[in-house]
């Protein structure tokens, strides 16, 4: 087997070619319990793992530390215990410091809670798993046991339906010649099954349980690895040594079909399978805002330590001064210098401007994303009554990222399909005949010979040389003569039968582009079955074309000899046969043509349309093959007939002129990884598609073989940067790559192992910056989901692997819509102006504390009351910011969907980011200005009937007055207003009145004097009309530039949502989604999908007579409305039949 590995592009030049030291001894438990392995400094491990299973992140021990350690990575976090730490000093405490760590403590237990019961849930699936029963070769008999209990070396028994739970290596089964039927929809995603076959010494020597005790064969083989779809090892049993390849292995995930019994030596288990080394590991994942959060925290942090440092100088020169002048106070600093003054002043300034990062908004924010996610959870337009299943957000800390998606990674199978084929039409003759009740979850093969067993031809016998049918009940015995075999690249499968009557006749199945350019003539028939394609095609239908002809026995015998010497061939026998299958298959007679329906998920056409319109770009990364992906692709209106596809030979000539175009370039540029202004996506301004295979991925991304071959000078030039360093190279390639990939509408790509799929998204996050979702059913698209940054499982056919390590579970893919245009958009939406509204408020409120400094003599003394500062984040201005979060729309739910554009918005972060963040922190910065000022303005010499001018009322009234502009501020920010809304800003205002009573009583004050500091204040100042007249003023001042400059967008800036809603509404209706796709005459490559269930190799299991049983196989499928139709389809074989 060749050595050469599809998989090697998703290892990036990590893991190398394998080293063959990996020996497995059957029955020989202890030989492998001996070996230990080095995998942390001194520490070992067991070098052949066991078969269990552990997804989860802790354990009853690590959680704790884990988590916090996990937790104290957000910048917050750690401001926080800065701040509690500085608080401890009694010299420059303002709060006990066992008041702040309460809040903290709140917020460190829910995000843990959550984590929890996240990692819970995962710990529940790995018992389910773990707890599996399974057969396991114990002694001489086999025994019930868990997948937990099986160890490398073990045989173990499987029965039909079962699912592999290690790899093994197939020593024989119940099928002739020890075949085995398994489907691998859950690994690749491609619902056909595959044959594997056990070794033939195996396959007669292990017959019994004696003889499988007695085993003591010896595998070596390659180390554990990623590489889903090769293998290379050796058996060495008896003094003999036979050769093992991919062929002869059963992966851990497949599921055994149309097989009693089988039996398999352990090779890799547990985490050293293959499925599992593709699995990754589970990652934290942090929403685009967060971690601009975090570099917030961090740029504030610094603004206010310089801020602090800046007051504390002059708090130093102002002591200085003091001291000077007034030398007959000299007793009061006799202990202190202005020196120390300012260090304990630099600290308790620090502590006093603290609060600008309040710790009650990261509270109030997880409330909010909880709340989102219960919203989501309830959405009854994304519940699926046919299964009972609610849409459920599984995390609970990602819901604004929703808005922001770019790029969309699909899964094929299960995903926009059902898994479900159903032969819908045939067309023989000229004639069109419907069959629309048979429906069958397996592939288009099974559903063509089943569909016409209605129809009265049914295939009774097959032996290694002979078919038997019934023709509408006349039993007819065809002679198979020679079977021309499938291949990707034939599109086609042909057999040569000898019929009762001893006419020798070709029959051929395959792809319309193949078979009708094989025709003999093209008459009234072949024009009008060409038609009937096209209109086969418009329903988005997989169509076949059966033909055939006839054969003299001349020509027969002199094909028949050259067919023998060319398969006897060393050297080109692959070649030289596919020549002569060609010679054979001309002249056709076209007999007519089938349609099959791989049905799409309920809604996916006009969900992509919809996503489209969005700016989002859809990708299919599926294990299928191309045609299959292809189909799909312009079922479902990912593709159309206007894109110009690339293929991998187009992508090759793009890629060589672009770099061809860098030549002149020199060599220090182009090893730095400077490229040109040409970029590969300026090349075309058309609508493209890509369309690329894992062979092909891993070429261009790790061997660079495809460009070596089309370009020797290119070659060099990858040559010249691998010398300076094969990262950059790898990483310039990527990015070329990139750029052409995502330059196109529309991107497939198949063939793919999960690690490619993983590799692919995390490219388009280095690359492009770009946030992804990745959303998949099986356990082949876990490591996609991981990596992306929204993971969404559907609940569908191939279990729930994917569901388990998803952030969002679906049970459609049409879903998808409503998540995100309408969940998504309103969270962003609602995140970002409760972000803007919560730092100006902030900072509206409190930096009044800093201008106070400058008119007291920068001493850290508190402007405001204790209790002000204490509530005013928790009861003053919560509500109504916490209504804002909550309940926030600018557009309702249908108007979301109807204008999929709204959501570029969140694309380009237009409503929060560094620009809106400085201008929330000028215009809260303003308003403490006007609020400030204007109050010391209005106080200067002035006294009224109650206020006097004191500090206590000066505090007072600053407070009022930033309080209600900011509450005025809010009124004026909110578009949804309800309710609840009303009554939270109202609260705000009753909770102000009440507390301000509480703490401000008179009895209060006689009780704790120290703590209830302002007695009656907030009654004599805002009694006085004087007073309430400056209150006004500072709120005046303070709205009318809110107001003007929202004036002034409606009139002249950009338009509002609702303004570019009414545009579009009054322009001319966009044409509803059609489902009909209008393919024009002679595209027979968008039509044509024939085939897909086959695979390679069935041709020579029915000539050697591999997979037939003693005395003949005796089936239930039947043939298709005539006789010619009926052998084309029963003679060429199906794994299913």
């Amino acid at each position: 087997m060749a050595a050469r590995d599809p998989a090697l592009g998703c290892l990036r030049g990590k893991e190398q070619l394998p080293a063959f030291t990996w020996e497995v001894r059957a029955n020989d438990r202890n030989y492998h319990m001996q070996f230990k392995k080095k995998f942390a400094f001194c520490l070992t491990r067991k070098k052949y793992a066991g078969n269990a299973i552990k997804t989860a992140k802790y354990n009853i021990f690590t959680f704790l530390p884990l988590n916090l350690y996990e937790q104290f990575h957000r910048m917050a976090n750690v401001y926080f215990v800065f701040v509690i730490l500085l608080q401890t000093f009694p010299q420059i405490s303002t709060l006990p410091w066992y008041t702040l760590l309460f809040p903290l403590s709140c917020l460190l237990t829910i995000r843990g809670l959550r984590d929890l019961i996240d990692d819970i849930g995962r710990h529940q699936s790995d018992r389910n798993i773990n707890s599996r029963p399974c057969e396991i070769l114990s002694g001489k008999s086999f025994r019930w046991q868990t997948w937990r209990d099986i160890c490398v070396g073990d045989i173990i028994r499987l029965r039909k339906e079962s699912i592999v739970p290690a790899d093994i290596f197939l020593l024989s089964s119940s099928e002739p010649s020890s075949l085995c039927y398994v489907e691998t929809a859950d690994i690749d995603g491609e619902t056909n099954l595959k044959f594997r076959q056990a070794l033939l010494v195996t396959h007669q020597q292990l017959v019994s349980e004696e003889s499988m005790a007695a085993f003591d064969g010896r595998v070596t083989c390659e180390e554990p690895n990623s590489r889903m779809h090769s293998f290379t090892g050796t058996l060495e049993w008896r003094g003999e040594t036979y050769s093992l390849d991919s062929e002869r292995i059963l992966l851990r995930g497949c599921k055994l079909r149309n097989t009693d019994v089988c039996y398999g030596l352990v090779i890799y288990a547990g985490f050293d399978s293959k499925i599992m080394r593709n699995c990754g590991k589970i990652k934290r994942k942090k929403t685009k805002l967060d971690r601009m959060m975090d570099r917030l925290v961090i740029i504030i942090f610094l603004v206010l330590l310089v801020t602090s440092l800046c007051l504390t100088i002059a708090s130093g020169f102002w002591a200085r001064m003091f001291q000077e002048k007034h030398s007959y106070l000299s007793a009061f600093y006799k202990h202190t210098t202005p020196a120390q003054q300012a260090f304990f002043n630099f600290w308790g300034f620090t502590i006093l401007l603290s609060i600008i990062i309040p710790m009650s908004m990261y509270i109030t924010l997880e409330f909010i994303y909880l709340v989102n996610s219960f919203f989501i959870n309830w959405d009854l337009e994304m519940y699926y009554a046919v299964k009972d299943i609610p849409a459920k957000a599984r995390s609970t800390s990602l819901n604004d990222q929703l808005g922001q998606i770019e790029y969309i990674f699909s899964d094929k199978t299960g995903t926009l399909t059902q898994n479900i084929m159903s032969f819908k039409k045939c067309c023989i003759n000229g004639i069109i005949y419907d069959q629309m009740v048979y429906q069958a979850a397996s592939p288009d093969e099974e559903a063509l010979v089943l569909a016409a067993r209605n129809l009265g031809y049914v295939f009774l016998t097959r032996t290694q040389d002979t078919i038997t049918i019934s023709e509408l009940g006349m039993k007819r015995t065809y002679k198979v003569l020679a079977m021309l075999d499938f291949n990707s690249d034939r599109k086609r499968m042909s057999v040569l039968v000898r019929d009762p009557q001893g006419t020798i006749r070709l029959y051929t199945k395959g792809a319309d582009t193949v078979i009708l350019e094989r025709l003999q003539r093209r008459g009234p028939n072949e024009t009008f079955t060409e038609m009937a394609l096209d209109r086969f095609a418009e329903e988005t239908l997989r169509t076949l074309c059966l033909a055939s002809k006839e054969v003299s026995e001349v020509e027969y015998n002199e094909w028949s000899r050259r067919h023998h010497e060319a398969s006897v061939l060393l050297q080109d026998r692959a070649r030289e046969l596919d020549k002569l299958y060609e010679e054979m298959e001309q002249n056709l007679q076209l007999l007519g043509a089938t349609a099959i329906e791989d049905k799409l998920q309920d809604g996916v056409p006009e969900t992509i349309q919809l996503l489209k319109l969005g700016n989002i770009k859809v990708w299919v990364l599926t294990g299928d093959k191309q045609e299959t992906a292809m189909n799909i692709g312009y079922a479902c209106k990912l593709l159309t007939d206007d894109m110009e596809i690339l293929e991998e030979k187009e992508i090759s000539e793009i890629l060589k002129d672009y770099w061809g175009s860098n030549n002149n370039l020199n060599r220090e540029a182009l090893c730095s990884g400077h490229l040109s202004q040409q970029r590969p996506e300026a090349s075309c301004h058309k609508k493209r598609a890509l369309i690329i295979s894992g062979d092909f991925l891993d070429k261009i991304l790790h061997t660079g073989e495809v460009l070596k071959e089309k370009k020797g000078r290119l070659w060099r030039w990858l040559a010249c940067c691998r010398a300076t360093g094969s990262q950059e190279q790898g990483s310039l390639v990527e990015k070329v790559f990139v750029d052409l990939a995502t330059s196109c509408q529309a991107v497939i790509c198949c063939r793919v192992t999960p690690k490619q799929k993983a590799l692919i998204v995390q490219l388009v996050k280095k690359h492009k910056k770009a946030i992804t979702l990745a959303i998949g059913d099986g356990a082949n698209d876990v490591n996609m989901i991981k990596t992306a940054d929204i993971g969404v499982g559907i609940s569908g056919l191939e279990g729930m692997q994917a569901v388990q390590c998803s952030d969002y579970a679906l049970a459609q893919f049409s879903y998808l819509q409503r998540l995100l245009l309408v969940h998504g958009r309103w969270a962003y939406l609602r995140i970002c102006k409760f972000l803007r509204y919560f730092f100006y408020k902030t900072f509206a409120g409190l930096m009044a504390q800093v201008w106070f400094a400058f008119h007291s003599g920068f001493t850290a003394q508190p402007l405001y009351e204790g209790w002000f500062l204490a509530l005013y984040n928790i009861f003053y201005t919560a509500y109504p910011v916490l209504s804002v979060g909550l309940l926030e729309q600018d557009v309702s739910a249908k108007k979301s969907l109807e204008f999929p554009e709204l959501y570029v918005i969140g694309q380009q972060d237009e409503l929060f980011n560094y620009r809106v963040f400085g201008v929330t922190v000028l215009h809260g910065v303003s308003t403490s200005l006007a609020s400030f000022y204007i109050t010391l303005w209005a106080f200067e010499d002035r006294v009224g009937s109650k206020a006097v001018g004191d500090y206590e009322s000066f505090a007072i009234t600053v407070a009022t007055s930033a309080l209600l502009s900011v509450l005025m501020e809010i009124i004026l920010d909110i578009k949804f207003w309800t309710v609840l809304s009303f009554l939270l800003v109202t609260a705000s205002l009753l909770f102000f009145c009440l507390f301000s009573f509480l703490t401000q009583s008179i009895d209060a004050f006689r009780i704790a004097p120290a703590i209830f500091r302002f007695p009656d204040a907030s009654w004599n100042a805002l009694t006085d009309p004087y007073v309430l007249l400056v209150v006004l003023l500072s709120l005046v001042v303070n709205t009318i530039p809110s107001l003007t400059v929202r004036l002034y967008c409606t009139i002249v800036g950009k338009n509002t949502t609702q303004q570019k809603i009414h545009l579009k509404a009054r322009q001319e209706p966009e044409p509803s989604v059609e489902l009909r796709a209008h393919i024009p005459r002679g595209s027979f490559h968008h039509r044509s999908s024939y085939a897909f269930s086959h695979q390679e190799g069935y041709a020579g299991l029915i000539t050697r007579g591999d997979s037939l049983r003693a005395g003949g196989t005796r089936c239930t499928t039947q043939g298709l409305l005539h006789p010619e139709t009926t052998l084309a389809l029963s003679s060429l074989p199906s794994p299913s039949a």
